[in-house]
C-alpha cells in the first residue's frame, strides 16, 4: 500500500455552494467522522455512507484501511474548514504524523457519498527554499545524546578572519524543524534559515536544528516520554560543543517563543555570554492553554478545566475528548506537566547574562505587553518592539488573515528592524 493512504472516492454528488463559509451539515459530518475515527470505531463511520458509497466501498475493503490509516499517521488531532467547492468541502486534517487535505461530499440525507484524503501541500515550501549567500559555508553538526542524536546546521562565513560570535537557535513550540518550519500547522516561513544566512552576512555564526522527533534529529524516545527538559538538554549540549570549537569566540542563545523559555532553563549552567529572547510569553503554560478553549464550547472547556485540574496533581487522564486531541491528547500530557510546572517571569530573573529580549507589535500570538512585561521583572534587560513584526519575525499587518498568511509565504523577508538589534547586541556582549 502506498505510504499516503486514501480513501476510494465514488459517485461525487454536487454541493449547491452559495457562498464561501462552512456548510453547518458538513460541519456536523466531519466531527462525528473525527470522533468515530480517534475513537477506533470503523464500522460507525461506514453507517454514515449513502446506498451507493456502501456498494463501491465495502465494509471489508474500508475497516482494514482506516485501521492501517490509524497505525500509520495516528489521531486525528483537528480539522480546519478550507474552502467550498462545485461538488465537495475541504478541510485541512492535522493528524499525529502527517496533515492532508480531507475532502467530503453529502448527498441530501446527509449520507457521505465522497471521502478522500489528498496531499496537504502549504505553497510547496519545501521546493521555494531559501539560498544562502554565497560567502557563507553550511555543514551539518551532529549531537549525540543518551537517547539518539540531534542533527542540525552551522552556517559560517567561508573566510572568517579569527574567531567570530556563534548564535545558536533554539526554536518554537512544537515539531518545528531548523528553517523554523512546522508541517502539522503549515508554518513555511523558513524564519531560521533566513536568520542564519542575514547574521552570516554580518559575521555571525549561527546553529540551527531540528528538535527531538523532528526532521533528521533521531531518538528512541517517544512522543509520550517527551519533556520540555529535555529540550534544554540537546540546548546544553549544544553549547558545551560549540564551545570547546575554538572558531568561535562566544556563544549567545537564542530561544524564539518556547525556545526564549528553554534559554531560562539552562543559561546558568551553559558558558553562553548571552541569550536573546524573541516573542517569549510572558504567562504561565496553564494560562496560554486555557487561552486557546476561549471560544469552544463550554463542555470541552469544562473537561479541559478538569484536565489540567488532574494534572496539577500529577494525574494523566487517558480518556479525553477528541476534539482537544490538539492540545491535550494522552501522549502528550506528560510534556504539558513539564511545560507548564515554570513561570517565565520567575524564569527570565535567572538568566544572569546580558538579556536582549525583541517583541513584534503585530504579533497574534504574542502581544507587544509580554516583552514590557519582562522588561518590567528584568530591569537590565533590553528590550527592543519592532513595529509590524509578527510571530515569526516578519513584517506583517494587524488585520488577522493577513497576518496568519505570512506564515506560508517563505520567500517574505525577515522584518528589517530585526537583524540589526542582533547583530548589535552580539558584538556588545563581552
Amino acid at each position: 500500500m502506498k505510504k499516503t493512504i486514501f480513501f476510494v472516492v465514488t459517485l461525487l454528488l454536487a454541493v449547491k455552494a452559495i457562498a464561501q463559509a462552512e456548510p453547518a451539515n458538513y460541519l456536523a459530518a466531519v466531527t462525528r467522522f473525527t470522533q468515530y475515527y480517534n475513537h477506533d470505531q470503523p464500522d460507525s463511520i461506514f453507517a454514515m455512507f449513502s446506498t451507493e458509497m456502501k456498494a463501491s466501498l465495502p465494509l471489508e475493503t474500508f475497516k482494514p484501511t482506516t485501521i492501517q490509516l490509524k497505525s500509520q499517521y495516528g489521531n486525528l488531532l483537528k480539522t480546519e474548514f478550507v474552502k467550498v467547492t462545485s461538488q465537495l468541502v475541504v478541510y485541512k486534517a492535522t493528524f499525529q504524523n502527517s496533515t492532508f487535505l480531507l475532502n467530503l461530499a453529502l448527498n441530501p440525507q446527509n449520507k457521505l457519498t465522497g471521502l478522500l484524503l489528498g496531499p496537504y501541500k502549504p505553497e510547496d515550501n519545501a521546493k521555494t527554499g531559501v539560498t544562502l549567500d554565497p560567502s557563507l559555508d553550511e555543514t551539518p553538526i551532529v549531537l549525540k545524546t543518551l537517547t539518539g542524536t540531534i542533527s542540525g546546521s552551522l552556517v559560517m562565513p567561508k573566510n572568517p578572519s579569527g574567531k567570530i560570535p556563534l548564535v545558536l537557535i533554539l526554536a518554537d513550540s512544537g515539531p518545528t524543524d531548523r528553517d523554523g518550519n512546522n508541517a502539522k500547522t503549515g508554518a513555511a516561513g523558513n524564519t531560521y534559515k533566513m536568520l542564519a544566512n542575514d547574521l552570516g552576512k554580518n559575521g555571525i555564526a549561527t546553529v540551527r536544528y531540528d528538535k527531538r522527533l523532528v526532521g533528521a534529529s533521531v531518538t528512541k524516545s517517544k512522543e509520550s516520554e517527551l519533556r520540555l527538559e529535555d529540550y534544554g538538554d540537546d540546548a546544553l549540549g549544544l553549547t558545551n560543543m560549540l564551545n570547546d570549537d575554538q572558531r568561535f569566540s562566544k556563544i549567545i542563545l537564542f530561544g524564539h517563543g518556547e525556545g526564549a523559555l528553554v534559554t531560562s532553563l539552562i543559561t546558568n549552567d551553559v558558558p553562553a555570554k548571552g541569550v536573546i529572547a524573541a516573542e517569549w510569553a510572558a504567562d504561565p503554560g496553564d494560562k496560554l492553554l486555557r487561552d486557546q478553549l476561549k471560544g469552544k464550547a463550554g463542555f470541552l472547556q469544562d473537561e479541559f478545566k478538569a484536565f489540567m485540574d488532574s494534572l496539577r496533581k500529577g494525574k494523566l487522564t487517558p480518556n479525553i475528548d477528541p476534539a482537544l486531541y490538539y492540545i491535550a491528547r494522552p501522549s502528550i500530557q506528560n510534556f504539558i506537566m513539564s511545560y507548564c510546572r515554570y513561570d517565565p517571569l520567575r524564569g527570565v530573573k535567572r538568566i544572569k547574562v546580558p538579556l536582549l529580549l525583541i517583541q513584534g507589535t503585530t504579533d497574534k500570538m504574542v502581544n507587544v505587553e509580554n516583552g514590557r512585561r519582562f522588561k518590567k521583572s528584568k530591569s537590565d534587560a533590553t528590550l527592543v518592539e519592532i513595529k509590524g513584526m509578527n510571530h515569526i519575525l516578519k513584517d506583517a499587518p494587524d488585520d488577522d488573515e493577513q497576518n496568519v498568511a505570512t506564515y506560508s509565504k517563505p520567500d517574505l523577508p525577515l522584518s528589517p528592524g530585526l537583524v540589526p538589534a542582533i547583530v548589535e547586541f552580539v558584538n556588545k556582549v563581552r
